[in-house]
């Protein structure tokens, strides 16, 4: 196998052919993200040429955001090399003077007294620095070049004493660690929230401690290149987690579910289940607070992939309802479970929605109310297609009207009312219409169509019956049932 892998390369892999193994696909790279879950940035700055000077400007910035140890080792080199060097200047005026030589000598008085060597001058200056004061070296009258040393030594002392424990201060009061008791869900979910898709995540806090003023913002991570052909590496894009309506603004006592509306606005308009496998985005969280127990300012930060987001999930609850509290159960905090969520894009849905239904087709049951009828000579095609489907004595009785009822819709183009059937006309009209076409009856059906006053005619089957039996007893023409003078009164009339 080691010879295989030498001769072939270490890509050489040996496959069995045996039927109990099974195909395991390859595990997928890992994705280099921008920011880690942790919060930290995983970007580094390099060529800076000159521009390291600025970090030298700012020194005590630079120092507080050095990590501890290297804050530790300046701390401790610092203190050691001014010590060792305020003490070989007390050494060195000894030795000019030549105290170190006549110290013991006890008619001669020395700029220190009791300093005999290095470590002698060494301890006299730990004395001093750190006011311990035993009496032993102290320094004489005699020494002008002492007593400047000496007021030098105090001020240089407070200077290093300010600059290095303000620094160790600051940098163990940094409220960096306060985000460490800040939790972020491990995954993201989509799914539906009151009939609109959202992307969703859950936050808490372990402490009982508040967070002051905390606010929620998120950036989407995303290369893209421009219509002009630009491309834009890692491009940051603004994601709306309640900005216009305060929803950003958390109180955060228990956990809550920070919700992004996928809508026309929202950069995943047109992201569905199927495309969500093949994009490649990062989702920056950023919480911000202001810590109650010190005042300062305090940030965490998360990070979401494309494969941390679940399509069609939802968190499970924590909240639970117990003897005089609330209590929160963290162990439930990262999980979540399927829910009917559709695969469809925002952008497909409302493109579905905006597309006409093939099966809408006009029906002459929204011609029913009277009050949203307009008088339009269309409904005719539907008259005649109902017409056809009523038996056929009807049908004979009703095509010598047709025409008749067409012109009467023809005539009235400003009434409000629609008649669309033939029981819709007034009962009159329906008895007019036997009459022969003439000018004067003309004029009458106008007149007649014209009112706005007449009922209309709602009958049922048995009455349309019994109308039917009495048009067939009676006959074809009204004018047969008159007596004799009347009929030829109208005729000699009609002539």
């Amino acid at each position: 196998m080691s010879a295989l892998r030498r001769k072939f390369g270490e890509d050489y892999q040996v496959v069995n052919t045996s039927r109990e193994t099974t195909y395991t696909p390859p595990a997928k790279k890992k994705r280099q993200r921008f920011v880690d879950k942790n919060g930290r940035c995983n970007v580094q700055h390099g060529n800076l040429g000159g521009e390291t000077s600025r970090y030298l400007s700012d020194l005590f910035t630079t120092l507080v955001d050095l990590k501890w140890r290297w804050n530790l080792l300046i701390f401790i080199l610092t203190y050691t090399i001014a010590w060792l060097v305020m003490a070989s200047m007390w050494w060195v005026i000894a030795y000019i003077r030549g105290d170190l030589y006549r110290a013991h000598d006890a008619s001669y008085t020395p700029c220190v007294a009791n300093v005999y060597n290095f470590p002698s001058a060494f301890l006299f200056f730990i004395e001093t620095e750190a006011t311990i004061g035993y009496g032993y070296r102290y320094i004489t009258e005699k020494c002008p070049e002492g007593i400047i040393l000496f007021l030098f030594q105090s001020l240089l002392g407070s200077i290093v004493d300010a600059f290095l424990i303000g620094c160790m201060f600051i940098k163990m009061s940094q409220p960096k660690k306060r985000a460490e008791t800040l939790m972020f869900s491990h995954n993201a979910v989509i799914s539906q929230r009151d009939g609109k898709l959202c992307l969703m995540f859950r936050v808490g806090n372990l402490r009982n401690s508040h967070m002051v003023s905390a606010q929620i913002r998120c950036k989407l991570i995303k290369s893209r290149q421009t219509p002009e052909g630009e491309f834009l590496p890692l491009d940051q894009c603004e994601l709306d987690v309640g900005f216009g309506t305060g929803a950003d603004q958390l109180f955060l006592v228990s956990p809550l579910t920070i919700c992004h509306e996928i809508n026309p606005k929202s950069p995943f308009f047109d992201l569905s289940q199927r495309s969500l496998a093949s994009e490649q985005f990062e989702i920056v969280v950023i919480l911000e607070g202001i810590v109650e127990t010190t005042g300062m300012t305090c940030q965490a930060r998360t990070s979401y992939t494309e494969d941390e987001v679940l399509w069609g999930h939802r968190f499970l609850p924590v909240m639970s309802l117990e003897e005089g509290f609330f209590r929160v159960d963290y162990s439930q905090f990262h999980i979540t479970f399927e829910v009917p969520s559709p695969p469809y894009s925002v952008k497909e849905q409302e493109e579905k929605m905006a597309l006409p239904s093939p099966l809408t087709t006009p029906s002459l049951g929204n011609c029913k109310n009277r009050r949203d009828r307009v008088f339009s000579v269309d409904c005719i095609d539907t008259i005649e297609e109902q017409a056809n489907k009523l038996p056929s004595k009807l049908q004979r009785m009703s095509s010598g009207k047709e025409d008749l009822q067409k012109k009467v819709l023809r005539m009235s183009p400003h009434n409000s009312e629609k008649a669309c059937s033939t029981g819709d006309l007034p009962l009159k009209l329906q008895r007019i219409s036997s009459v022969p076409n003439h000018r004067d009856v003309e004029e009458r059906l106008h007149l007649k169509a014209l009112q706005g006053n007449s009922e209309p005619m709602t009958q049922s089957t048995g009455d349309l019956q019994q109308k039917i039996q009495i048009i067939q007893s009676v006959g074809s023409r009204p004018e047969d049932n008159l007596p004799p003078k009347l009929r030829k009164m109208n005729s000699d009339r009609l002539t």
